[in-house]
């Protein structure tokens, strides 16, 4: 926790960005995407939420993506995150990128419109600025 500390204090200082990538919710499912739990990026998201909290309005310190992995991450995947973020501040940037299949992760299709929009919808009930990404790979 200390170099995320350090890392945020830098970031203060500089005027820059933090950028979480927040997976997933549920922890089994960070487990199979990823190899890793997920407990300690939540962690570290609060302290820095708690921590920078109004201090700076210029431009947002934090913020936090998702992936919207076909078949994985859902709008309940996406509404677990987004009630987390806001029970921190609900002005907190969030982005969700559209899937596009690479390297080990080839046989899954693009995200389908469908699912960003109802992950989008279900993330705007709780986030003031929620964006989409990589919307060019929709066809």
């Amino acid at each position: 926790m200390e170099l995320v500390k350090r890392a945020a204090e830098l970031s203060y200082a500089s005027g820059g960005n933090i950028k979480f990538d927040l997976k997933c919710f549920e922890p089994a499912l960070s487990m199979a995407l990823s190899g890793v739990d997920n407990k300690r990026s939540y962690e570290n998201f609060a302290m820095i939420a708690r921590e920078y909290r109004g201090r700076r309005s210029e431009l947002p310190m934090l913020t936090a993506t998702t992936l919207l992995v076909p078949g994985y991450v859902d709008a309940s995947e996406v509404e677990s995150i987004a009630r987390f973020i806001s029970d921190l501040d609900r002005g907190i940037p969030y982005s969700l990128l559209v899937f596009h299949p690479n390297y080990l992760m080839v046989d899954l299709p693009v995200t389908p419109r469908r699912q960003v929009e109802e992950c989008y919808s279900v993330a705007k009930r709780y986030l003031d600025r929620v964006h989409v990404g990589n919307l060019h790979l929709l066809a």
